[in-house]
């Protein structure tokens, strides 16, 4: 199939599915078009199978803001016509699938079939859609859209409670590349890797996202700091947002800025990540979890929130440790009960891996999506 996909390709949950799911569906001898305004981070060029295609903007003084939607309606009905896409695929609800249903009513004036398939993620529908000025042609957007899919059962169910929308929509959850996420196997090397952040006595403590509010950064370091008290540990901050600098002002305020290691944005979180003994993610909301995934398939348990998606994927006491938004006395002791026993951490560590691979892999996931694009495309035809 020749395929074009539409995603932010900027950090965050979405884009990162989105740019993995077009690397594998390449893999496998699909044609993939992504169509954004700028290359997805985690593409770099030489993909086999793969072509980008990139969104102009205007800047027309007459405008305010540059109507992105716009120019990306356009610009899916040229590559679709000139590439013969099969199909789009849009990843965040708002803007991509309201442009894809204009790319879709382009070309059907000129007598040609483009479906769409659109991908929920999560806060295109928990906090985006919700706003009362986008709700209405989100709705829309959602019940025309050829396919619709949703990353866990707890999203499917928010969006069709709050969206009202009765239409079918496919639960297929996130996946990981169970080859590129893995755990090092040589423990010279880990250790090796490891005294770049820590002594041999400390523990490493991982937390991974886009410093958004509500991924609650300042609670990892608030945990950490409760840690450290008791065992020696370092904390590695990986990624970047608008809550790096409250969480580096509260770690030193802790005095603990010296035992916290912010990393800022990294492209090969794979590399980092198994060198973590526990990883934190204290969320607000979470509609999947991506960060717990990728930390389990390197055989690192989360220390995580009982929300949204996260206790779809995670297992409370089996594969990791789940507790309530904000109780930061709890997720301390539970890293702790972790780091005292390492009999169960390290059983936990193999539990965590092995969830991965036998559930979600991107050898057993992304089969599903191709399934679902031809049923979508008989469907349209």
């Amino acid at each position: 199939m020749r395929i074009g996909i539409t995603c932010y390709p900027t950090y965050g949950g979405s884009g990162v599915v989105a740019t993995e799911l077009g690397i594998e569906l390449a893999a496998l001898g699909h044609e993939v078009h992504f169509i954004s305004y700028s290359q997805p981070f985690r593409l770099n060029g030489r993909e086999e199978g793969i072509f980008y295609h990139e969104v102009p903007v205007s800047n027309y003084p007459l405008f305010e803001f540059p109507p992105y939607d716009l120019a990306l309606a356009s610009r899916m009905a040229e590559v679709a016509e000139f590439y013969a896409l099969d199909l789009l695929h849009v990843h965040y609800a708002i803007p991509h699938s309201v442009s894809a249903l204009l790319a879709r009513q382009m070309l059907a004036a000129q007598g040609r079939r483009l479906p769409f398939v659109t991908t929920l993620h999560g806060t295109d529908i928990t906090l985006v859609g919700l706003d009362r000025s986008y709700l209405p042609i989100t709705r829309h957007a959602i019940k025309e859209s050829d396919g619709v899919t949703s990353i866990s059962r707890y999203l499917k169910e928010k969006t069709m409670e709050d969206f009202k929308v009765d239409r079918t929509i496919e639960v297929i959850e996130n996946f990981v590349n169970c080859d590129v996420y893995t755990p090092l196997k040589d423990e010279e090397a880990r250790a090796r890797a490891r005294a770049r952040l820590a002594r041999p006595d400390e523990a490493i403590l991982m937390h991974l996202s886009n410093f958004r509010p509500v991924k609650r950064v300042t609670d990892a370091v608030k945990v950490f700091a409760q840690v450290a008290r008791e065992i020696p540990a370092q904390l590695v901050l990986v990624g970047d947002g608008p809550d790096r600098s409250a969480a580096e002002w509260l770690a030193h305020d802790l005095g603990i800025h010296g035992r916290i290691h912010f990393l800022g944005k990294q492209d090969r979180v794979n590399e980092l990540l198994p060198l973590a003994d526990v990883l934190l993610l204290p969320s607000e909301l979470e509609s999947f979890g991506l960060a717990a995934l990728e930390s389990m398939a390197c055989k690192v348990p989360p220390v995580a929130t009982r929300v949204g998606g996260v206790p779809e994927l995670v297992d409370d006491g089996v594969t990791g440790l789940l507790y309530n938004v904000g109780d930061v006395d709890g997720m301390a002791q539970g890293v702790l009960s972790l780091l005292h026993d390492r009999a169960r951490l390290e059983e936990m560590r193999c539990a965590a891996r092995r969830t991965a691979q036998q559930r979600f892999c991107a050898s057993l996931v992304v089969p599903h999506y191709v399934r679902y694009y031809e049923q979508v495309l008989g469907a349209a035809g």
